[in-house]
């Protein structure tokens, strides 16, 4: 007998797909035996298998039509908006049931779960699949640590890079932060992506950390786990390690904005 197959759709970011775990992992509970299919950017394969939830990652951009191989699937849960663009994509996949929330534009949705403004992230995904008869517990956020040892145990983490510029500070205020932590005797590391190295070597410099400190460019994201896996405290933005960071319960400060941290 074939297994039951479902396709999930985040094709987000790093720290949409953390806020989603809880919700991944109220499927996979409801479906022990399933062939769980996460639709999300191939980058995102570590954390997705850290969060034993799924049982691949089928690479998928954002708002971008499905590989035809998730095509027919007997479950399709939509987890990357309210519609009606990432319900329609899949629709069009012809699943044997949809799980998502109710828009007017595909009317076959009527009967699901309405939508609510200003709700929290996390717990609105779990309460999507509660209201569809599956339970989701929103405290489920936790990651184990990756098989792979941190290059900087116990570090304050500076990560000043964010997706959108209206989410970062100015490198200079970073860099006083750092300069005073390293005062204080603490270690310092500044991480962040390829495209924000030149940034994170900003605020090195202005504060004289060696080039050793900036791990930013230098680390995927099992290793960046690693390192905020056993960090001594997390500064960012409202970005993706901050979402790291509550996965392994370290000491964090999130600088949210423009949009309010209740959210």
């Amino acid at each position: 007998m074939d297994k039951l197959s479902v396709v999930v759709l985040r094709a987000l970011r790093l720290g949409h797909l953390l806020t989603g775990v809880p919700a991944l992992r109220a499927l996979r509970e409801a479906y022990p035996d399933a062939d769980i299919t996460l639709a999300a950017p191939s980058a995102l394969t570590p954390i997705a298998a850290l969060s034993g939830a799924v049982d691949g990652v089928a690479d998928t951009a954002p708002l971008t039509p499905l590989h035809p191989g998730l095509h027919g699937a007997d479950l399709a849960v939509d987890l990357d908006g309210r519609g009606p663009e990432s319900t329609r994509l899949l629709l069009a996949t012809r699943p044997r049931q949809l799980i998502g929330f109710a828009h007017p534009a595909p009317p076959t949705t009527r009967d699901l779960p309405r939508w609510t403004p200003g709700e929290h992230e996390v717990l609105r995904w779990c309460r999507l699949l509660t209201e569809c008869g599956i339970p989701a517990n929103p405290d489920r956020l936790g990651l184990p640590p990756p098989a792979v040892p941190s290059p900087a145990p116990g570090a304050v983490i500076v990560h000043p890079g964010a997706g959108s510029a209206a989410r970062r500070w100015p490198a200079a205020r970073w860099a006083a932060v750092a300069g005073k932590l390293r005062a204080d005797g603490l270690r310092v590391v500044v991480t962040g992506s390829p495209e924000e190295r030149d940034l994170a070597e900003e605020v090195a410099a202005e504060v004289g950390l060696s080039s050793h400190s900036v791990l930013a460019g230098r680390t995927g994201l099992t290793t960046l786990a690693a390192v905020t896996a056993e960090a001594g405290l997390v500064l960012s933005g409202d970005t993706g390690i901050a979402h790291l960071a509550a996965a392994y319960e370290r000491p964090t400060v999130t600088l949210a904005g423009p949009v309010s941290p209740r959210l």
